[in-house]
């Protein structure tokens, strides 16, 4: 006899951070859920409700889809000043007049990006050399 499988389930909080949202400005509802079941966070990914829609086209986004929208990480926003939650249009006017310290992240963050392309690619053609017996001298 086996046993019925049972339901993955999981925190709000980590069905917010799946969906990429703020779960403080979740409904109610969704935030004070015993749990979410696996079927129902990929029921709410398929077929966002409004409120789901509303809080990824105006946030409050989590810190995340903030850094990520800037292009930057999450500690170059903490470097920035910037640790709470923001809102599509305030990471807009970010992004248009982006103020110094956004600028000086920025181009961190690029460094880094062409850094682990730099690595991956002599990883690449390490990996691509014949090997076989190393020569004796």
């Amino acid at each position: 006899m086996t046993s019925a499988k049972t339901q993955q389930t999981m925190k709000p909080v980590t069905a917010a951070k799946k969906l990429g949202i703020h779960l403080a400005a979740a409904p109610e509802s969704f935030r004070d859920a015993p749990a979410v079941t696996r079927s129902e966070l990929a029921g709410l990914m398929t077929t966002p409700p409004a409120w789901l829609k509303e809080l990824h086209e105006n946030g409050p986004h989590p810190r995340e889809v903030v850094a990520s929208r800037l292009g930057v990480s999450i500690a170059g926003l903490v470097r920035g000043g910037i640790t709470e939650p923001l809102l599509t249009s305030e990471i807009v006017e970010l992004s248009q007049k982006p103020p110094a310290w956004l600028v000086r992240e920025r181009a961190i963050q690029a460094d880094v990006r062409a850094e682990d392309e730099r690595v991956a690619a002599r990883d690449a053609e390490r990996r691509s050399r014949p090997t076989g017996p190393r020569p004796t001298r």
